[in-house]
């Protein structure tokens, strides 16, 4: 018996990707360069993460419920605190910067008092578990870690890509990956939204899926240019077309994934889950209508003798029974 298949698209278009390539990879150009220049005007807003506060843990009676005590302690005066359980729904970790902004005991025991009238309710009262201060430095050692994983991902991309294919497909696909993350970051910084730990892998994510959809994309090209007798653009222009329907499918797969954890994972994971429904959309566009085209631009312009199989694949293949 023969299943139905899913198709949200035809496996037989035609679409002519490479008539516009110059619109699509000039519109990305522009939508980076507004990136770039939001994120050195405005910067992050940076969260307890990076920036240092103050961490109470508190212990309840009952389980309790985390966007609950984050509502009652935003209306307290703590905007932006983190709330996170500890093992159990009754014991929660929350981080906030103090109203006076101390870090000497006495400042810690106030906000930590101050935390527990908050947090606690008559039904479901709360005690404290343990209080103290996180200072900037440990948020400048985050961050300085979060760029080394930045750059080691990169890296590994550049590496794996230019020896698996070729280095012209390398330098495309890290151009529009990083292109991807650029745009997603911008967006956190126009919208002013906290830049945590979470948001971070949120955009390790997003490199990881658009380099893996690019990847796709890429092996179809490879394919294709060993096996079609037509000119570069009618290969690429083929090669976007035959993957796309596999490729819609699984963004759409991974959009509603991140959807959900956007609405049912609470406050704390919804800078992730935001980060990962914009860049499945970014990611998803430029490995369809920038990382080929990139490819028939200037130096990284490919042809058939780029991709042609070398000596040592040849003679690979011909010892194979």
């Amino acid at each position: 018996m023969k299943l139905f298949p899913l198709h949200l698209i035809p496996n037989d278009t035609r679409i002519d990707f490479m008539r516009w390539r110059v619109v699509t990879i000039g519109f990305m150009a522009l939508l980076m360069i507004a990136s770039v220049v939001q994120i050195a005007a405005n910067g992050f807003n940076y969260a307890l993460d990076f920036t240092g506060g103050t961490s109470v843990e508190l212990l309840f009676e009952q389980p309790a419920d985390v966007d609950a005590v984050r509502d009652r302690l935003e209306a307290a005066g703590y905007a932006g605190a983190q709330v996170q359980t500890m093992g159990t729904a009754a014991d929660l970790m929350i981080r906030l910067q103090p109203k006076d902004g101390g870090s000497d005991a006495d400042s810690i025991n106030r906000t930590a008092d101050d935390v527990l009238r908050a947090a606690g309710t008559d039904d479901n009262p709360a005690t404290i578990k343990g209080r103290s201060y996180v200072g900037p430095q440990v948020g400048q050692d985050l961050a300085k870690k979060g760029i080394y994983a930045i750059v080691f991902v990169v890296l590994g991309f550049l590496i794996y890509i230019a020896f698996r294919f070729e280095w012209k497909f390398a330098v495309s696909a890290i151009v529009t990956t990083l292109g991807d993350m650029l745009i997603v970051a911008g967006w956190f910084s126009l919208a002013g939204r906290e830049f945590d730990l979470t948001l971070l892998a949120g955009l390790l994510t997003v490199m990881g899926f658009s380099i893996n959809d690019t990847i796709v994309v890429f092996d179809r090209v490879r394919e294709n240019f060993r096996g079609m007798r037509a000119e570069p653009l009618a290969v690429l222009n083929a090669s976007i077309n035959q993957t796309l329907s596999r490729t819609i499918i699984t963004s759409v797969a991974a959009f509603l994934t991140a959807l959900a954890l956007y609405v049912y994972g609470g406050g704390s994971l919804a800078g992730m889950s935001e980060a990962m429904m914009i860049g499945i959309v970014i990611g998803t566009a430029s490995s369809i209508l920038v990382a080929c085209p990139l490819l028939s631009f200037g130096v990284l312009r490919v042809s058939k003798q780029d991709l042609l199989p070398k000596a040592r694949d040849e003679e690979a293949l011909a010892r194979r029974p």
